[in-house]
């Protein structure tokens, strides 16, 4: 029986093997050169690509929305100082009520109208009782405003005191009786004199004129403080700028010179301080617009409610100081 012969496998088929084993083997020898680096260090395989921008989301979050800051409230009575400045906000005057066409009636009261003694307990460096000696002199008066801050006036016999006497406006509104030789005249203090000697009055025109001749210039006299009799009553005003929040108050007319001004706190009784130009002021706002108690020299105290924060309008009251 013949043998089979052996079989031999198709050229095409073994040149196919030989590529496929040497295909592996090339890939085997790519896979040990990709795994080390020339000095024996792994390579770092990183987890996932950094997208590229073509692949980056486009979508942008959406902006919050500016708020507008909230202005910030000035502190009160920031209008700092009395009569307020160029550069600090002046607060706008209060507007008088347009409800009604009858004026907020004025109550008034009196106490202690007549102290026992005839003293001048809270009298300051003019007391009254001594004569002060000292010298005059003049000088024009024009419409009679002065540092006292009362306005014009038709009335010129007036007089601007000396700064030492004038201390701080305390003998605002004071009346004196000024004399040389066998003439006198009753001034009103309405001004200062910076640069008067103590004692001395510095006379508007027409009072001096009442004195000596104008040319005399300076002439030796004596004065003393008056108590006079008089019709007018105190009147109450408001300065300037004045509001709930802020306000200077002062005090006209008033017989004798006036020592304090206090405001009602509701509780109490607050006194203000006094300026040069002769307004108290209450600068938090406090008593602004509610009752208050003048007191003179004398101790006398009038108490006075109803009066409107009105800037600039002069309110008269219904009372005056007693006559000593």
């Amino acid at each position: 029986m013949a043998s089979s012969p052996h079989r031999r496998p198709a050229p095409g088929r073994r040149t196919a093997l030989v590529s496929a084993v040497a295909v592996a083997a090339v890939g085997l020898v790519v896979s040990l050169v990709m795994a080390f680096r020339p000095h024996g260090e792994p390579q770092t395989v990183r987890a996932a690509a950094t997208p590229t921008a073509s692949t980056r989301s486009t979508s942008v979050p959406p902006k919050a929305p500016k708020l507008k800051p909230k202005p910030s409230k000035a502190p009160k009575g920031s209008e700092a100082s009395p009569t307020p400045a160029a550069t600090r906000t002046t607060p706008k005057p209060a507007k008088a009520p347009t409800t009604s066409a009858r004026p907020s009636p004025v109550h008034t009261t009196v106490a202690n109208a007549r102290p026992a003694s005839g003293t001048a307990p809270l009298a300051g460096r003019i007391k009254p009782g001594v004569t002060y000696s000292g010298v005059a002199t003049h000088y024009a008066a024009g419409d009679g405003n002065g540092a006292c801050t009362y306005g014009p006036t038709s009335d010129l016999m007036i007089a601007a005191m000396n700064h030492t006497d004038y201390e701080t406006a305390k003998a605002c509104g004071a009346y004196i009786s000024v004399r040389a030789g066998g003439a006198s005249v009753t001034v009103r203090v309405t001004n200062e004199c910076p640069e008067c000697a103590v004692g001395q009055l510095d006379l508007s025109e027409q009072a001096f004129a009442k004195l000596a001749a104008l040319n005399a210039g300076r002439i030796s006299v004596t004065w003393s403080l008056l108590s006079p009799s008089t019709s007018d009553k105190v009147s109450i005003r408001y300065k300037t700028g004045s509001s709930a929040n802020w306000c200077g108050i002062q005090a006209l007319g008033h017989r004798n010179p006036l020592a304090r001004l206090e405001v009602s706190t509701g509780s109490g009784w607050r006194q203000l301080t006094r300026e040069t130009y002769n307004y108290f002021l209450s600068e938090d706002g406090t008593g602004c617009g509610g009752p208050l108690r003048l007191t003179d020299i004398y101790g006398e105290q009038l108490t006075v409610s109803g009066i409107a924060v009105r800037p600039d309008a002069v309110q008269a009251t219904r009372v005056q100081f007693a006559q000593h």
